[in-house]
């Protein structure tokens, strides 16, 4: 994030305590990514909340230039998958790299049609960027082929889509 810079619209990822290790977990699987302005507890906020003053508040990141912020909030709210990002993959090498990454610790129930859930709560969709044109395709037969197959998988399989449509 470019310092001072305050975006018009940024996600808020609300963490029990596990906002920086989550965070340095993401910036490590994704290109183009870092940290920036880290805000801490103060003293003053120990009574209210029960956090030690000098514990990070919130983390400003960028995820492939998309800015973000992660904020230390407690147990009081949990991620569910009413949310998720999408992470649009060239090809299959792509579907597997982030799959892979972002599903370890994970929870193996939420994996499904491509979506999954990673060790922090936080669901992910790690979708090939061939599977739009073929499901909104003109050819409705071929659309329904490639979500008939989409439906049965766990991670996105480009060569079986390709193969569905194709009939």
């Amino acid at each position: 994030m470019v310092e001072n810079k305050i975006e018009k619209i940024t996600p808020n990822l609300w963490f029990d305590m596990q906002a920086e290790e989550a965070v340095n977990f993401y910036v490590s699987i994704f290109n183009n990514s870092k940290i920036g302005r880290i805000t801490r507890y103060g003293k003053e906020t120990y009574e209210i909340n029960r956090i030690p003053e000098g514990t990070v508040m919130t983390l400003e990141f960028q995820l492939e230039g998309q800015p973000f912020v992660a904020l230390n909030g407690g147990p009081h709210f949990q991620f569910n998958e009413a949310i998720s990002f999408i992470v649009n993959c060239e090809g299959q090498e792509e579907v597997d790299y982030y799959w892979e990454n972002l599903s370890e610790g994970g929870d193996e129930k939420a994996q499904v049609c491509g979506w999954l859930k990673d060790k922090y709560g936080v669901s992910w969709q790690i979708v090939p960027t061939i599977l739009y044109e073929m499901i909104s395709g003109p050819d409705p037969e071929k659309s329904g082929r490639v979500m008939n197959a989409m439906l049965k998988m766990k991670k996105m399989d480009v060569k079986t889509l390709r193969q569905a449509y194709e009939g």
